[in-house]
């Protein structure tokens, strides 16, 4: 699966300034609502599942970075957003170290293998060191953008 399958990419943001967990999930769920990714009418309870998942186990995996994830009937198929923080926050990282880079994916329920096939693709390309380093270093979401038709591109080479 390639990034531009499922990030929407006019809801990418490099300007994130909650100082918590809770926040920084508020603030990307609603950049995908202003986007129209995601209906205004579900932020709260996309929100909720978001931080549930979240109570179960950190999805921040280390190295300045966390994919927090949901599932959720308000959406038919994967949808997902990047943000990045100038400060990073605590969120629970396995390292122990802040984070600073985002990936949101909120899947339908009962679509198991794209949400597997979306948090691989994240997961596979945060592996690369100059990956997380573009996107931690991106001052626009253009240059997020930039860095993920990039992967997109070697993924297919």
């Amino acid at each position: 699966m390639r990034f531009s399958e499922f990030v929407c990419q006019d809801a990418v943001t490099t300007s994130l300034t909650s100082g918590d967990r809770d926040g920084v999930i508020a603030e990307l769920v609603d950049a995908l609502v202003d986007a129209q990714a995601i209906a205004a009418e579900h932020r709260d309870s996309i929100v909720s599942a978001t931080i549930a998942r979240e109570e179960l186990g950190t999805t921040g995996i280390g190295n300045g970075v966390a994919i927090p994830h949901a599932k959720h009937p308000a959406v038919n198929q994967v949808v997902a957003t990047v943000g990045v923080g100038e400060n990073g926050i605590e969120f629970g990282s396995l390292d122990g170290r802040p984070t600073r880079v985002f990936f949101l994916l909120v899947s339908p329920p009962d679509a198991p293998k794209d949400h597997v096939k979306a948090l691989e693709t994240v997961s596979r390309h945060l592996q690369e060191d100059l990956f997380r380093q573009f996107l931690s270093q991106a001052q626009t979401p253009d240059a997020i953008q930039d860095v993920l038709n990039e992967a997109d591109a070697s993924a297919v080479a």
